[in-house]
């Protein structure tokens, strides 16, 4: 993550910081705020899976790519297209 991602989050409250005496920010994380990384709507985000071989003869090897690629994203619970 970012400095500047941190800081922009400082700024918004989403994260609270302490500062020590020479000027750093310390992140506790017990005390992040997760209901404020929260979307107002459920997310309507699509993973795509993408998978490739480098010729015909590999048709194969595709088929099996593919389904390690479904059987992955199935598993995460991501709403997904290959």
């Amino acid at each position: 993550m970012s400095i500047t991602t941190l800081r922009r989050w400082e700024a918004e409250g989403r994260l609270l910081a302490q500062h020590t005496a020479g000027g750093h920010r310390r992140y506790d994380l017990a005390k992040l705020l997760p209901e404020r990384f929260r979307a107002a709507q459920p997310s309507r985000r699509k993973t795509v899976a993408y998978a490739r071989v480098s010729s015909h003869e590999q048709k194969d090897d595709l088929a099996r790519q593919t389904q390690v690629l479904e059987l992955y994203c199935a598993r995460q619970g991501w709403t997904f297209e290959v």
